[in-house]
C-alpha cells in the first residue's frame, strides 16, 4: 500500500522535461519579484534540485515562488519520502492526496486484547466493533487527481516525482485564487485566501488556522535538508501582513467551538462522546469526574490511529465503544475534543494513567505503521499539548508526554496485550521542537545519564512487518535506537520477559528499542558503544561520537536500598489496603514480573502518592478518590515508564 520509490528525475522526453525548458527564462524574470530563497546557479549540484523545482513551478503557474515553498513546508517540511504516501494518503513535497490507493481496513483501537479502560475493578470492555464503512471521500483526500487533471501529469508521476508533486501543488493554489477571483499577483500578502482553500478544510477557523501557520512560515522563514539531500531555503519576510478578508469569499461554513477546550490558536470543534446507560449494570463511554479539584492530571498520551475521520468519529461517539479526549485531523490540523479534562476517557489501557491523563488521538488510515505525519498536524497538535500543560501543570518531558507505547500494562496479564502506538516513525524530536522544550546535552562529557536523540532523518534501523509479517519495511527516519545485549550488532537482542516472546525486530515489537527523549542511567561503555540499565539488565546501543544517539543528561536516579537484592515494579501507583474506605473495595498491590536489582539505577520523571479512582457505576454518588500514604516514584524502566515504592529505593541526587 505504499507508493513505489523510484528516481525522482524525469526521463528523456517526458512531459514535465520538455514544459521545464520553456519556463527556465521566465522563471528568472520572475524571481526578483517572488521573494524566495537566492536563486541557484547552473553549475549547483543536484543538491539544488528541489529548489529549482519550486522555482520552475512558481514561474509556469504564476504562484509566488514563497507562498509555494511556505505552504509545502506546512505539509512536509519539503521531505519527499521516497513517494511513500503520508497517514491521509498524501504524496510529495506538497502532500497531494489520493486517498483511494491508501485505505486501509482496521482501526488501532479495534484490535489487540487490551482494555482500554484498564480497571480490574470491572470487567474488560471487548465490544464486537465494526470500523464504519468509509463514506464517500471529501474532497481534501482527492487532491492529487485534480492536480492531474490541471496539469496532465500521470496520477503515479505526481505521487512519485517531487519536481511533479510541487507543480500539482502550484496548479492547485493557482486554481484556488481563480476560483476566489483573484488575480495571480506576485505578492505573497495577495494569496492568502487561497492558501486557506489548498487546506482542503471546509470551515473557515480551520481554513484561517492553517494558513495563518503558512504565513508564520514566510515571515520567520525556514532552511533545512530534506530525507533525500536536498538543500531548500525560504527567505524570511519578517513584516509581511496577508490580506484576511479574501477568506469571506472562500464559502466555507462555521463550526461552533463554544464548549470546546482548546488554544485560540488552533481550530477546534466539540464532537461528544456519550455518557449513556445500557443494559442493567453497563454504561460507557467514559466517566465523569471532577478534575484537577479531586485529582491532578499528569500526562499527556499521544496516540495514532488508523480510520479515516469519519470512522473514528463515528467510533467515538458509540456508547458501547471506547473514548478519549481529542482527535487531530491529518491533512490540515483540525481539533475536535470529545471527552471534557475534567472526566476520564478510556483509552491507555491502564486506569490509573487514564484517570490521571489526557488522551490525544491523530488521524491515519494507512495499514503500514510507518507513514509519515503531516506538519500542520504536528504544529496543531503541538499547540493544544502546550496549552494543556500550561493549563495543568504537566512538566513537558518524555515521563509526562507519553506515547500509548510507553504506557505499562497495569497487571503481568495485560503486558501482551498493551498498544504499541505511535510507533517508531513519530518524531518525538522535532515535535518536542515544536513544544519549545527541544532535548538538549545537560550533562557532562561523562556523565551517568543519558537522553536518546538520535538523528531521525538519518537514523533508519530496520523493521519488519509494516505490510506483510516478517517482510522489511521501507527504509525510514525513526526516533528509536535497538537495544543489544552486547556491545555488537549480531548479539542477541534484549528480551522483555513480560511479553513471553522472543524479541525480535518486528516493527511493533518493542522489547529492544528506546525512543527519543527517554533517559536512562548509564551501565557502561566500550568504544563508540554505550549501555544502560533497562528491564533490569544492561542493554546496549551504537553510540558513535561523529554521529550519537543519545547525549548526556543529568537529573535524579533510583536505585534498591542497601541490604536489598531487588526491589519489584508496578505498572500503576495504587494505595495501600489501610487506605481504602468503607464501601470502596480495596484494590491489589500486584506486582509486574519485573525487578530493578540492586546496583542498577533509573532515571526518576515523578513522585506520586498512590491514588485509586473508583468509578465503577454509571452514577456518581458512588465516585471516589483514594489516596493512601505509600509514595512511588515513576521511572523510566524499559520502553515503557513504571513505578517502584519509595519506601524500597533510595533517590539520589543530580547525577551529571
Amino acid at each position: 500500500m505504499r507508493g513505489s520509490a523510484t528516481d525522482p528525475t524525469p526521463t528523456p522526453g517526458h512531459r514535465h522535461l520538455r514544459r521545464s525548458v520553456g519556463t527556465l527564462a521566465s522563471a528568472a524574470l520572475l524571481l526578483p519579484l517572488l521573494g524566495a530563497a537566492p536563486a541557484q546557479s547552473a553549475t549547483d549540484s543536484s543538491a539544488g534540485r528541489l529548489q529549482r523545482a519550486f522555482a520552475d513551478a512558481a514561474a509556469e503557474y504564476h504562484v509566488p515562488q514563497s507562498v509555494l515553498l511556505a505552504v509545502s513546508y506546512l505539509q512536509s517540511r519539503w521531505d519527499s519520502h521516497a513517494g511513500a504516501p503520508s497517514v491521509t494518503g498524501g504524496y510529495g513535497p506538497m502532500h497531494l492526496t489520493d486517498a483511494r490507493t491508501a485505505l486501509a481496513t482496521t482501526e488501532h483501537l479495534t484490535e489487540g486484547t487490551e482494555d482500554a479502560r484498564g480497571d480490574s475493578a470491572r470487567a474488560a470492555l471487548h465490544p464486537d466493533i465494526k470500523v464504519p464503512e468509509n463514506s464517500a471521500l471529501p474532497a481534501r483526500l482527492k487532491t492529487l487527481p485534480k492536480a492531474a487533471e490541471l496539469t496532465g501529469l500521470p496520477t503515479a508521476e505526481l505521487r512519485t516525482d517531487p519536481a511533479a508533486n510541487i507543480a500539482g501543488g502550484a496548479a492547485l493554489l493557482a486554481a484556488a485564487q481563480k476560483e476566489l477571483g483573484e488575480r495571480a499577483s506576485a505578492d505573497p500578502a495577495d494569496w492568502y485566501g487561497a492558501v486557506a482553500r489548498f487546506s482542503g478544510a471546509d470551515d473557515t477557523a480551520t481554513a484561517a488556522a492553517y494558513a495563518n501557520d503558512v504565513y508564520d512560515v514566510l515571515r520567520t522563514g525556514e532552511k533545512r535538508t530534506t530525507d533525500d539531500g536536498q538543500r531548500v531555503a525560504l527567505a524570511a519576510r519578517p513584516h509581511l501582513a496577508a490580506d484576511t478578508t479574501q477568506l469571506r469569499r472562500a464559502g466555507l461554513r462555521t463550526i461552533a467551538a463554544d464548549d470546546a477546550e482548546c488554544p485560540k490558536s488552533v481550530s477546534c470543534e466539540w464532537i461528544p462522546a456519550p455518557y449513556s446507560q445500557f443494559g442493567n449494570d453497563d454504561y460507557g463511554n467514559h466517566d465523569l469526574g471532577d478534575r484537577p479539584d479531586a485529582q491532578s492530571i499528569r500526562y499527556i498520551v499521544i496516540h495514532d490511529t488508523e480510520g479515516t475521520w469519519d470512522g473514528v468519529l463515528n467510533l467515538v461517539q458509540d456508547p458501547t465503544y471506547v473514548s478519549w479526549n481529542y482527535t487531530i485531523r491529518s491533512t490540515d490540523g483540525l481539533i475536535a475534543q470529545h471527552v471534557k479534562a475534567k472526566d476520564v476517557a478510556w483509552h491507555a489501557g491502564n486506569w490509573y494513567i487514564n484517570a490521571k491523563s489526557v488522551g490525544i488521538e491523530h488521524e491515519g488510515f494507512l495499514a503500514a505503521p510507518d507513514a509519515w505525519y503531516t506538519e500542520a498536524m504536528y504544529r496543531s497538535s503541538a499547540r493544544l499539548v502546550k496549552y494543556l500543560a500550561r493549563k495543568y501543570g504537566i512538566p513537558l518531558d518524555r515521563q509526562h508526554i507519553l506515547g500509548h507505547d510507553n504506557v505499562p500494562g497495569p497487571t503481568t496479564s495485560t503486558i501482551p496485550g498493551m498498544h504499541t502506538d505511535p510507533g517508531p516513525y513519530w518524531d518525538w524530536r522535532h515535535y518536542f521542537q515544536l513544544l519549545g522544550h527541544p532535548f538538549r546535552t545537560t550533562g557532562g562529557k561523562h556523565s551517568g545519564l543519558v537522553t536518546i536523540r538520535p538523528d531521525y532523518a538519518a537514523n533508519q534501523p530496520v523493521y519488519t512487518g509494516c505490510t506483510t509479517k516478517g517482510e522489511p519495511c521501507a527504509a525510514h527516519g525513526s526516533g528509536e535506537v535497538r537495544l543489544y545485549s552486547d556491545h555488537d550488532v549480531n548479539a542477541p537482542l534484549i528480551k522483555d520477559i513480560g511479553l513471553k516472546t522472543d524479541p525480535t525486530i518486528g516493527v511493533n515489537d518493542l522489547s529492544s528499542r528506546v525512543s527519543t527523549g527517554q533517559q536512562y542511567a548509564v551501565a557502561d561503555r566500550w568504544g563508540d558503544w554505550t549501555a544502560i540499565w533497562y528491564l533490569g539488565q544492561k542493554a546496549w546501543f551504537e553510540n558513535p561520537g561523529k554521529r550519537p544517539t543519545a547525549v548526556p543528561a543529568s537529573g535524579l536516579v533510583v536505585t534498591p536500598k542497601d541490604g536489598l537484592t531487588s526491589v519489584p515494579v508496578y505498572g500503576r501507583a495504587y494505595p495501600e489496603k489501610e487506605a481504602y474506605p468503607a464501601g470502596v473495595p480495596a484494590q491489589s498491590v500486584v506486582a509486574l514480573p519485573y525487578t530493578l536489582p540492586a546496583g542498577q539505577k533509573y532515571v526518576v520523571g515523578d513522585a506520586v502518592p498512590g491514588e485509586y479512582y473508583y468509578a465503577v457505576t454509571f452514577t456518581t454518588d458512588s465516585h471516589q478518590v483514594v489516596v493512601g500514604k505509600d509514595l512511588y516514584y515513576e521511572i523510566q524502566y524499559g520502553h515503557r515508564v513504571a513505578f517502584v515504592r519509595a519506601a524500597d529505593v533510595r533517590l539520589e541526587g543530580s547525577v551529571g
